[in-house]
């Protein structure tokens, strides 16, 4: 019986066990769906959902329950302690009648009322949901979380001083976890007042942590809270456990019921310390007697157990409990509910205390003494890490995962196991000690060159690439190879345990020593500050600072992080990458180290940027964890770069941690070293509002200049601004306190950061946040406040504009900023004093305004691609390094999309120019035609207005729309206005050209009037001949000797009173024009039979040409000897003299060229006197420039230079010559009808009809028009072609530039490279007039002719269309011969030229369909003829490929480089305000140029030579300038832009190696001495040279 009825009663409590897990999973379920995680029990959410920019919490706002869950954690992240308590908005509004009292239909009486209000509360319907207890929302979200977040949760409770979950029951399986990997990164401080003058600070890892633990456990149910009782302990005006009079406290909770929770009470070191030493209290909830396990692991576990009861008496419930404590050693309190006595020790380590009708605060303060007596005995300790060996629990370190993670970590760890901390990084991590710090010396040094500056060059480069192969040999320590395989080799979870783990183990191992510094550092630093504010005794302030100073490098020693690991990989990529070349290894494990760092990178965890120990930013490495990052997410990815700065602990990163829910270190002492960056994404909910996808933070170091001496710090420190203003959209400036005066310092540096940006065009914006805060709510203090701030701005704004040289009066000159909206104050962080004050929830929800703030002005801005985040980062760190910020900044951004500019620039310019070519070829086919007499400008501007219209329409769609438009807006203005330049110069050029045409037309009438007449004549006497020799037709001998005889007495007849043109014979006149009285003959004839003067403008050293004005008469006595020993005595020509005969050589062959030009020569003919005219010009130059120079020319200058003159004039005059002739010599122009008129008169004689004879005439007058047409259009089309096909066409002038260098390399022609240097246009001409040949005769010969083809079949549909309509309108109106050959003409005036035929010799047609298909049978062949024509026919006409191309290409900036002489490669002629750059500068020995006194040649390139500290006498000067500053020496240096550049410039030094002897004998000087070739650069091949022009060109 009894059996079976043990058995039914344990049947009946597994089914009652069974179905209250049912119960309990049931109501599990309803809780997490009404805080929408149904899904996130198994779907966990993760960090990453956290870990993106949403937007800002409005902690006023009541939310609905389904975003309680995700409400909470946002406030969690933000610091916000009231997040455990969020007001839920009903969502549905009715409170429905019938959950009231239903309404009575009677009628009220005070009686009915009464009994009413007396009635009891079961009446009502109970039905009404609750609301989500407040820790049941914290517990779902624990449950729904993967372990990350719930350490991440877990972190953020325990700042927020909250309790936190020790032992968890699952809510499905009901197994007790604990999770214990949750607790890994709390670290706790406290002073144990051990000796009252002396404070110990301990901080450790809460795991570590050896502290005594009092647990609390209720058996049965009590009035009074435990968990309140708890709190008074603690911190009684924080509730630290949450309690039944908390706000927001239901009777329901469902997930709280036996988890027990841990706190730790950490004494500040004070006499008011309720305890002396930490304490853990540990908390369970629920009823302790139903909750065996976890109450039995806590009374285990405990040093001393506090156990409140309703009652105590024998028999009780809570007997058997009560009784097993007292058995235990341990100390035990017993708090009766019913009973009121004072504590009693019952026995040794054993109290009861009662605690009916008693102040809770009485009650407390004896707890306090009866613990403080137990704990100050000898006592149990505790440590959490032990619970991982408790029994019969799940510790969450034992997944496998976890264990995977920790055991991979615990193997790089101890390999440091026993290594003195100081001595890790030396040992372990080499690449980034020692020499890296003397790498980022010595590149420093390559800025501040003196001496043989390209030799000490190539020798500090050789030293760096020695450091490099030491990092290299030093490289494979066991911890990195260790660290790098498990960070390749590990699965995603496990590689996040494993860099967890290593942080955790790391931290552990540094924590003790670092604690002892910190504290050193922290009251030295008090001290330093202490003597700032007294400002009297500066040298104890300087030994102070120095005594800081060395704490702070021992600090940095000390100080051994994760970072430092990255950091080292950083190194060996660096040091790998640097020497891949010359190492020609296969790839080894270091080329993935990037892509390694790039996963981390984009999974949130932050970058270091900028080494802040060696104050220098790695930038191999930077960029190719970059283009990692680019590959992985894209290049379209686009980020907004929040900067920010501020004083060393300032609270920075702890704003940004709050803001965003990062990961930036923020344990005290080990602040931010450098710049860091972190990646956060925008989240999907607020991404439709902006135009980035991520925001990328960079944290920096805290500014040290208020605290350490030294111009080093400083310089530092601006630095750092300088590079994170630069590269940030927006910058936060982080100030704490309100002191004006401390703020001092930190303004300075950052205005100046601003000034510098406002100088080199980069303009980010600014919010200033001030931190720490007394009184938040005084609007008025807060406005007094700004004032001083406005005012401090200004101040430093004045202060800083005089040390950048810029104009500004007041800080909003320098950036835009209102002071109103753009400073933000901040609450204290802490609430109360720590370390036991939670954070004051006014700071969080300063974080959330600020957010807003932050997140408005992003909205406005486009962010920037991460590609080109990176060439600013290259950008400025480049500049940074040269040390004068403003002079060497060079900004790709800008520079590249400027250069795209430029490429449509050519399109649009393209674009008018090839419409305007079409219209002129129109319009002078009309004039041709005698159809145009007058060319009105407006008619042209009408003619061109719509393809005008669509460029502008492009250009605006171009400003508007494009990704850089933020950039490209500072040069609209002056694009638009340049392209309309370019339409009225086009305009105005058409109309000129025109108008000659119409000049030449004019002049020409009389002989075209005569040309018709003889044409009617010719007509007539051929057909009178023939009808009279009709019966001879067939005797061809016959035919030919009359119609001769015929022909010579007609054109004696016709042409007796018109004299013949003559040609110009050349030889004689330059002859005659040179040999004046005085001039020697000698020298014309041996000057013209050398041909020397054809080089004139290449000469290398004109010395020979130059005397001193006192020797000028001995060396005009021609004697050889006498010159030569005069000569002797003479120095050669300084550098500027030869610079400036060059150039008075170039100036006298435009001004001629151009003089000569204006002549009439095609209109009027030739004259001898134009050639006098610029003779006796180039003589009165030649005086003028000989009395402003300290030398004179000889006579062999003048006569080479008007040699020279006429020579380079010669083409053109015989050319136009030609072409006056062509057009008024009658004789020339008779003869050349001759055979047309044979023909004719063959036709005749054989019977031929007139319709016949005027068909052959027509299409001969239509064959020289159609090859006129043709070969006119198909230069326009080749043009066109070639524009969009030969690359070095393509693109802007820089690009024009770098083809012409590239052929010039691989041609290696040398006289082509001398053209180059000094008349780089002439070279560019050639060069394009070269590559048209090419293109049309050799590598498209079958597309050029096609082209051609193409042109000629238009033209035959014309012609064969304009006979049949005039055909058509003659047969319809009955006309004669007259009518359709008028109406022919008429049809063809538009494309062709052509002469109307006077019909009188043939008025006889009458068949008109006859004379048609007569005209179109001899048409066919003249198509034919003219489709066969060679290309070359092209060069007889108008319209010329490469001069089309010339003018398009050539009519830009060509401005050469007051060094080196590099041109200027910027597109537009005039660009000013920007100034003249080329990327492609050179050694200024190129040119000629030698060291003073000397005969060597220099080699120093102007881009060495301005980061160096030598200094330069411009123009022969007595004044010195620094090569660094060269604009300051004004003229035409201020104009140039040469940014200092550590490229190899390989091109230049291939050429001077090259070329060496070349170089030497036309210059007849050496390379030599100073000028020697270092030996370095004869290592580069051709092919590294042309290769080179490619970097140089993709900046």
């Amino acid at each position: 019986m009894d059996l079976s009825g043990n058995m039914d009663k344990q049947s009946v409590e597994i089914s009652e066990e069974i179905n209250k897990k049912k119960q309990h999973t049931r109501e599990t379920e309803t809780l997490l769906s009404r805080l929408h995680l149904q899904d996130k029990h198994q779907q966990k959410l993760s960090s990453a959902d956290f870990l993106k920019v949403g937007p800002p919490v409005k902690q006023d706002q009541d939310i609905s329950e389904k975003d309680l869950a995700h409400t909470f954690l946002k406030m969690l992240m933000s610091l916000d302690y009231r997040a455990r308590f969020i007001p839920v908005r009903q969502d549905s509004q009715e409170l429905s009648q019938s959950k009231l009292h239903p309404e009575s239909d009677t009628v009220d009486t005070d009686e009915s009322d009464l009994d009413d209000f007396y009635e009891t509360t079961a009446a009502f319907d109970q039905s009404k949901i609750t609301h989500v207890h407040p820790m049941d929302v914290q517990m779902a979200v624990f449950h729904c979380s993967d372990s990350f977040l719930k350490q991440n949760m877990i972190t953020k409770l325990s700042q927020c001083q909250y309790a936190l979950p020790l032992l968890v029951p699952d809510p499905v399986t009901m197994n007790i976890d604990c999770p214990l990997w949750t607790f890994r990164k709390i670290t706790k401080t406290w002073k144990k007042a051990e000796i009252k003058e002396n404070s110990n600070t301990v901080t450790m890892s809460i795991c570590k942590a050896e502290t005594a633990m009092v647990s609390f456990l209720r058996l049965g149910s009590l009035s009074m809270s435990k968990s309140q009782l708890m709190n008074t302990l603690i911190n009684d005006r924080h509730s630290t456990f949450f309690h039944r009079n908390c706000p927001g406290s239901t009777k329901s909770r469902h997930l709280m019921d036996g988890v027990a929770e841990i706190a730790w009470y950490c004494p500040a070191g004070k006499p008011n310390d309720a305890f002396t030493d930490c304490i853990a209290f540990c908390n369970l909830h629920g009823d302790a007697l139903t909750i065996a396990k976890q109450r039995d692991i806590l009374t285990d576990k405990s040093s001393v157990n506090v156990v409140l009861v309703p009652t105590l008496q024998k028999g009780d419930k809570s007997t058997a409990v009560i009784s097993a404590l007292l058995k235990s050693p341990k100390p035990l309190i017993v708090l009766i509910a019913d009973n009121d006595c004072g504590a009693v020790q019952m026995k040794k380590g054993k109290y009861k205390l009662g605690i009916k009708d008693r102040n809770l605060s009485e009650v407390s303060e004896e707890l306090k003494k009866v613990i403080g007596r137990f704990l100050s005995g000898p006592h149990e300790s505790f440590q959490l890490e032990t619970m991982a060996e408790v029994s019969g629990i799940t510790v969450d370190e034992d997944d496998e995962v976890c264990r995977n993670g920790k055991s991979a970590a615990m193997k790089v760890v101890n390999l440091l196991q026993g290594m003195d901390v100081s001595k890790i990084k030396d040992t372990c991590l080499p690449c980034q000690g020692q020499l890296w710090h003397e790498w980022c010396k010595k590149n420093k040094e390559l800025y501040h060159l003196k001496g043989h500056i390209e030799d000490e060059k190539c020798q500090k480069q050789q030293e760096l690439k020695q450091i490099r192969q030491k990092q290299c040999t030093a490289s494979c320590t066991e911890l990195m190879k260790l660290f790098t395989e498990n960070l390749s080799s590990l699965p995603s979870t496990d590689k996040k345990y494993f860099l967890k783990w290593t942080q955790i183990l790391i931290d552990a191992l540094s924590t003790d020593d670092l604690s002892l510094i910190r504290q050193i550092y922290h009251e030295k630093w008090s001290e330093v500050l202490e003597l700032k504010k007294k400002k009297h005794d500066k040298t104890d302030l300087k030994e102070k600072q120095k005594e800081l100073e060395k704490i702070s490098t021992k600090l940095q020693s000390a100080t051994f992080g994760l970072e430092h690991i990255f950091r080292e990989m950083g190194q060996i990529y660096e040091a790998h990458a640097s020497l891949q070349k010359q190492t020609k290894r296969e790839q080894t494990d270091w080329s993935k180290y990037p892509e390694l760092a790039a996963e981390l990178m984009i999974s949130g965890h932050p970058m270091e940027l900028m080494d802040g120990d060696a104050g220098h930013v790695p930038l191999t490495w930077i960029s190719s964890l970059l283009d990692q990052v680019i590959k992985k997410l894209g290049n379209k990815t686009r980020v907004f770069v929040l900067s920010v700065l501020g004083v060393q602990s300032s609270g920075k990163s702890t704003m940004l941690n709050a803001m965003f829910g990062l990961q930036f270190a923020v344990s005290a002492g080990r602040c931010t070293k450098g710049a860091f960056m972190q990646l956060v994404k925008v989240s999907e909910e607020i991404k439709k509002d902006f135009q980035f996808d991520y925001i990328l933070v960079v944290d920096t170091e805290g500014l040290r200049a208020l605290e350490l001496a030294g111009n080093d710090t400083l310089h530092h420190d601006n630095e750092l601004a300088t590079f994170v203003v630069g590269l940030g959209n927006m910058t936060l400036i982080n100030i704490f306190g309100e002191n004006p005066a401390e703020m001092q310092d930190v303004l300075q540096i950052v205005v100046q950061a601003f000034m510098r940006m406002k100088k080199v065009k980069l303009s980010p914006s600014c919010v200033f946040v001030h931190q720490n805060v007394t009184d938040i709510a005084a609007a008025e203090k807060n406005m007094d406040g700004k004032r001083r701030l406005q005012e401090k701005l200004d101040q430093m704004a004045q202060l800083a504009a005089k040390e950048e040289v810029c104009d500004a009066e007041c800080f909003s000159d320098v950036i835009a900023f209102d002071v109103q909206k753009d400073v933000k104050y901040f609450a204290q962080l802490w609430e109360g004093s720590p370390p036991m004050a939670p954070p004051n929830p006014g700071y969080s929800e300063s974080v959330q305004e600020l957010k807003t703030i932050v997140l408005s002005k992003a909205s406005q801005s486009a962010g920037i691609t991460l590609s080109q985040f990176k060439s600013k980062i290259q950008d400025l760190w480049n500049a940074l390094l040269n040390e004068n910020f403003v002079f060497s900044f060079k900004n790709t951004l800008e520079i590249a999309v400027y250069r795209k500019l430029e490429v449509q620039y050519g399109n649009w310019t393209w674009a008018l120019r090839s419409n305007m070519l079409t219209i002129e070829n129109q319009l002078y086919t009309r004039i041709e035609n005698g159809k145009l007499d007058k060319v009105e400008l407006n008619y042209l501007q009408k003619e061109m207005n719509k393809t005008y219209e669509e460029i502008r329409k492009a250009l605006t769609a171009y400003f508007d729309d494009d990704r850089d438009k933020e950039m490209l807006v500072q040069w609209r203005g002056r694009f638009e206005s340049k392209i309309k330049e370019f339409l009225d110069e086009e305009l105005r050029g058409v109309k000129r050209k025109l108008d000659e045409v119409i000049e030449q037309k004019n002049a020409c009438k009389k002989l075209d009037d005569k040309k018709t007449e003889f044409e009617n004549k010719l007509l007539q006497k051929s057909k009178e001949l023939a009808h009279q020799l009709k019966d001879k037709a067939k005797d061809e001998e016959e035919l030919k000797k009359q119609f001769n005889s015929v022909w010579s007495g007609l054109v004696h007849e016709l042409t007796a009173d018109i004299k013949p043109i003559e040609d110009i014979n050349y030889e004689e006149d330059q002859t005659t024009i040179l040999q004046e009285p005085d001039s020697k003959t000698s020298l014309i004839t041996e000057s013209k039979s050398s041909g020397r003067y054809k080089e004139l403008s290449k000469v290398g050293d004109y010395s020979e040409y130059v005397c001193p004005t006192k020797f000028r008469d001995i060396f005009n006595t021609g004697k050889k000897d006498i010159c030569s020993k005069a000569r002797h005595y003479l120095r050669g020509l300084k550098n500027e003299d030869q610079q400036l005969i060059r150039s008075f050589i170039s100036d006298v062959e435009k001004q001629s060229l151009d003089a000569i030009k204006s002549k009439p020569v095609a209109t009027r003919g030739y004259r001898l006197t134009y050639l006098q005219e610029v003779a006796n010009k180039v003589k009165e130059k030649v005086t003028e420039f000989e009395s402003k120079s300290t030398f004179s020319l000889q006579k062999e200058f003048t006569v080479d230079l008007l040699l020279y003159v006429f020579h380079r004039a010669e083409s053109w005059l015989l050319e136009s010559h030609k072409k006056f002739k062509r057009n008024n010599d009658a004789l020339a122009y008779v003869q050349s009808k001759k055979m047309q008129y044979y023909n004719i008169f063959k036709s005749f004689c054989k019977g031929s009809s007139s319709a016949v004879v005027l068909g052959e005439l027509i299409c001969e007058k239509l064959k020289s028009s159609t090859v006129e047409a043709v070969c006119n259009k198909t230069a326009i089309d080749l043009a066109g072609e070639m524009k969009c096909n030969i690359p070095a066409f393509n693109g802007n002038r820089l690009n024009l530039e770098k083809h012409l260098l590239k052929s010039l390399a691989e041609k290696e022609d040398f006289d082509g490279f001398i053209t180059y240097i000094h008349d780089p246009r002439n070279q560019a001409e050639s060069f394009i007039s070269k590559e048209v040949q090419k293109y049309i005769f050799t590598d498209n010969r079958d597309k050029a002719m096609n082209i051609l083809k193409k042109n000629v079949e238009d033209i035959r549909k014309l012609v064969s269309q304009a006979l049949f309509d005039a055909t058509e309108k003659v047969k319809e109106q009955r006309g004669d011969s007259d009518m359709w050959m008028e109406e022919f003409s008429s049809l063809l005036e538009a494309k062709l030229t052509f002469d109307t035929i006077c019909c009188e010799n043939f008025s006889d047609i009458n068949n008109f369909d006859f004379l048609k298909e007569e005209t179109e049978k001899g048409l066919e062949s003249v198509m034919e003829e003219v489709s066969n024509h060679s290309l070359d026919k092209m060069e007889e006409f108008r319209m010329k490929p490469d001069e089309i191309l010339i003018d398009q290409l050539c009519n830009c900036c060509w401005v050469k480089c007051p060094f080196c002489s590099a041109v200027c490669t910027n597109t537009l002629e005039d660009h000013s305000p920007d100034k003249h750059n080329v990327p492609f500068h050179r050694p200024s020995g190129i040119k000629g140029w030698h060291y003073r006194a000397t005969k060597d040649l220099v080699v120093d390139f102007c881009t060495t030579l301005v980061a160096s500290d030598i200094s330069f006498r411009p123009n022969q000067s007595d004044e010195s300038f620094p090569y660094k500053q060269y604009q300051s020496a004004g003229g035409v240096y201020a104009t140039w832009e040469i940014t200092p550049d550590a490229s190899k410039m390989t091109y230049w030094k291939w050429f001077v190696c090259r070329f060496q002897k070349e170089l030497e004998d036309h210059y007849k000087k050496k390379f030599q001495d100073r000028g020697e070739i270092p030996s370095e650069w004869r290592n580069h091949s051709k092919q590294d040279a042309i290769e080179s022009l490619d970097d140089m060109y993709n900046l």
